[in-house]
């Protein structure tokens, strides 16, 4: 029987923790607790993705949740997607401003550019854009140039941000893909926070590079200890938000071809959950996302609105933008 080698087990990042230092592992119950304004003990914050994709969508590296599906063209498809623009986020307007809901949108460049009443309709209902990439066919991932990144973020931010009145502080990437230098590149272009990384139920600081990016990850594979790893600094300020994938109207009715009481459920009994968890002094995040040509089909409406219901009938709601909540959970870092 043969031995290991020697160094099998020499692992520089084998530690307490992740095997990389974008942010300090803690636990969540070993944190300082958190208040929320006039006391809340829930930040409730519902994203509401406005997409679009293109008709002769490549789909590379891999089609995300919402592709084009069958043979060109494939306007059974397409034109679902183009009802949640026309007709469904309308719907989930409404559903939200009876409980006197601000939501973020979070917004392809190129429904800015398609839709712009649809824009000026979401910004005079007072929602914050948060930015979702260019388009649903231009991913963010480990092949792509880190020069080519860069210019998709500019882009879609040079597109956003006076569609939004300058205001664009978050970003979520299409289908929640990245590269390795996403994290950097998002907070070189000014925003505050990021919405792809799902492993937490409140918002924690990242590290970033903070000189040039080259299109090697090679800065994330020094020994990092507990410090930071090099050219990864802490004191950018990007946060991460916890914008789920699973507590998601595509992944529950659509992927997993749950009932729509199922939805209202899984949103009620996660709101419980948390509602029993949190207190004035130690609150927490509940993160609703939402596709309009999912949840905005009139027959399952009612499922959000039963579930808004709940929720908002609670003591100690604060519902509140992604740049809000972001804000409040800064100012108690220090």
């Amino acid at each position: 029987m043969s031995s290991l080698p020697a160094d099998y087990l020499e692992y520089p990042l084998r530690r307490h923790g992740m095997d990389h230092d974008r942010y300090d592992w803690t636990q969540l119950h070993q944190r300082r607790g958190v208040a929320w304004p006039g006391g809340a003990r829930i930040a409730l914050w519902i994203t509401v993705a406005l997409e679009w994709f293109p008709l002769d969508m490549k789909g590379q590296p891999f089609k995300p949740p919402g592709a084009m599906q069958t043979a060109y063209p494939d306007l059974r498809h397409y034109t679902l997607r183009d009802y949640g623009n026309r007709v469904g986020i309308y719907r989930v307007m409404q559903a939200l401003q009876r409980h006197g809901i601000r939501a973020s949108a979070a917004v392809n460049a190129a429904v800015a550019a398609r839709y712009p009443s649809l824009l000026r309709d979401v910004c005079d209902a007072g929602w914050e854009i948060v930015a979702k990439g260019l388009d649903m066919d231009h991913l963010h991932h480990g092949a792509l140039p880190v020069e080519e990144e860069r210019a998709l973020i500019a882009r879609t931010l040079e597109i956003l941000r006076p569609a939004a009145g300058g205001a664009v502080r978050g970003w979520l990437s299409p289908a929640k893909s990245e590269s390795h230098a996403t994290p950097d590149l998002v907070a070189e272009a000014g925003l505050d926070y990021l919405c792809d990384w799902v492993n937490d139920d409140m918002p924690y600081a990242m590290r970033t590079v903070t000189g040039a990016l080259g299109n090697s990850p090679a800065h994330y594979q020094q020994p990092p200890g507990h410090g930071s790893a090099a050219g990864v600094q802490p004191g950018r300020g990007l946060v991460a938000m916890p914008h789920p994938i699973d507590l998601d109207d595509h992944t529950i009715l659509v992927q997993n071809h749950h009932t729509e009481d199922d939805f209202r459920d899984a949103l009620t009994d996660q709101f419980d959950l948390l509602y029993r968890e949190a207190t004035p002094a130690n609150g927490r995040v509940m993160a609703i996302a939402l596709h309009p040509w999912v949840i905005g089909q009139p027959y399952r409406i009612g499922a959000l609105e039963e579930a808004l219901a709940h929720i908002m009938r609670h003591r100690g709601v604060w519902a509140a933008t992604g740049a809000e909540i972001v804000d409040a959970w800064k100012a108690q870092q220090a």
